[in-house]
C-alpha cells in the first residue's frame, strides 16, 4: 500500500511517498481502508519536531518515532479481528489515532475499535475526515471545561479554525450566544455558521468593547491571558485549546494558562484552563448525532491527494486555513 514516511524532523518535504506492507487486524483490531484524513497541529510536530518541548515529552529527540502521521480518519472497514464486536466489514467509520500509533496517511490502517465510531450518515468521506480531532476538541472545551450552559455569551477566539469553525456551530447547540472573533476575510463564514455577533480582529479589539463574557474559548492566535481575564465576567471560564501556529508567540497561549492558569484560579472566581483532549468513542458519537441532526457540519478550506501532504502540511502551518484541511486517498499517483 502507499503510505506517506516520515523518516526524519524537518520542513514537510520530509514526507515521501512510499510502498510498505498493508497491515492485518488483530484481536481487537479493525483494518479500515482510508478515504480521508485531515492536518492537525499534531501533524505539524510530529513532522518538523517543533517546538523542542514536544521532543522531550516523547514525540522523539533525533527523529520522529512516528513513521507515517496523521490522526484523523475517514474510511470503509475492510477486515476485523477475532474480537471485535462493534463493527463489520463494509461499515463505513471516522476514528481519532492519537492514542493508538497514529499512521492515518496511508491507505490502510489497523486501529482499536473503541478508537472508532460509525460515520455520519449526512457526510461524505472528505467532510467527515474533518470531524475527529477538531470537532471533539471543540466539544471537550466547550462542554467539560467550559461548562457551558443555555444563555450564555460565548467568544469564540480563532473562530474560523479547524476548531473554530466547530466551536461556533456546537456553541449554538447547547443555546449559547455567540461572538465569534476572526480576519475580515471570515467575517462572512464565521456568520454563516450561525455566530450571533463577529468581531473583526483586524478593526476591532474585543477587549476594549467592554464586553464580558461567561465562557471563552481560545483556539488560535495570541493574546495575553490577562486581555482575556478582563473579558471574562465574574464567574466566568477560559479554556486554550490551541495557540498561534508559528513566531515567537507560538505557544505562549498554551503556557500562560497552563502556568499562571491555577494561581489566576485560586485566587478569584474566573477560572483558566488548558484542554488536554481525551479522545473516546463516546464524544465521536455525540458528534456524529449532532452533524446527523443538521446543528454542525465541517468546513473544509482545501483538499489534497495523498502525494501532496507535505503541501497541505506547508498551507495549514501559515496558519490561515479557513476550517480544516484534507488529505484524499484518490488520485495519488506513482511511487
Amino acid at each position: 500500500m502507499k503510505a506517506m514516511a516520515c523518516t526524519k524532523f524537518g520542513p514537510p518535504d520530509v514526507l515521501k511517498l512510499a510502498e510498505i506492507q498493508k497491515p492485518a487486524p488483530n484481536g481487537d483490531e479493525v483494518l479500515v481502508k482510508v478515504q480521508a484524513s485531515s492536518v492537525n497541529y499534531n501533524t505539524l510536530v510530529h513532522v518538523s519536531g517543533k517546538p523542542f518541548l514536544a521532543r522531550l515529552m516523547g514525540v522523539g529527540f533525533l527523529k520522529s518515532k512516528i513513521k507515517i502521521p496523521g490522526n484523523d480518519i475517514a474510511g470503509r472497514v475492510e477486515a476485523i479481528g477475532g474480537n471485535v464486536k462493534q463493527f463489520q466489514p463494509g461499515d463505513e467509520v471516522i476514528g481519532d489515532l492519537c492514542g493508538c500509533g497514529l499512521g492515518a496517511f496511508a491507505e490502510y490502517v489497523c486501529v482499536p475499535e473503541n478508537a472508532l465510531a460509525l460515520k455520519p450518515a449526512n457526510l461524505s468521506f472528505e467532510e467527515a475526515a474533518a470531524v475527529p480531532e477538531a470537532a471533539v476538541v471543540a466539544l471537550q472545551g466547550l462542554r467539560d471545561k467550559g461548562r457551558i450552559q443555555p444563555g450564555q455569551k460565548v467568544l469564540i477566539y480563532g473562530a474560523s479554525g479547524g476548531i473554530g469553525t466547530f466551536a461556533v456551530q456546537i456553541a449554538k447547540a447547547f443555546g449559547a450566544e455567540v461572538t465569534g472573533v476572526c480576519s475580515t476575510r471570515n467575517v462572512d463564514l464565521v456568520r454563516s455558521l450561525g455566530a450571533d455577533h463577529v468581531i473583526d480582529y483586524t478593526k476591532e479589539d474585543f477587549i476594549k468593547s467592554g464586553q464580558q463574557y461567561d465562557l471563552i474559548l481560545a483556539t488560535a492566535g495570541y493574546r495575553s491571558i490577562f486581555d482575556y481575564k478582563r473579558a471574562l465576567s465574574p464567574k466566568g471560564i477560559y479554556v486554550a485549546t490551541g495557540g498561534s501556529m508559528t513566531g515567537p508567540k507560538a505557544m505562549a497561549q498554551i503556557f500562560q494558562p497552563m502556568l499562571l492558569g491555577p494561581w489566576l484560579s485560586m485566587a478569584g472566581s474566573k477560572k483558566f484552563y488548558v484542554l488536554t483532549l481525551k479522545i473516546n468513542q463516546k464524544d465521536l458519537s455525540f458528534m456524529k448525532e449532532l452533524i446527523e441532526a443538521g446543528k454542525v457540519k465541517p468546513v473544509i478550506d482545501r483538499r489534497y491527494p495523498l502525494n501532496g501532504a507535505a503541501e497541505a502540511l506547508r498551507y495549514y502551518g501559515e496558519g490561515h486555513a479557513r476550517g480544516k484541511v484534507v488529505i484524499t486517498m484518490e488520485r495519488n499517483g506513482e511511487i
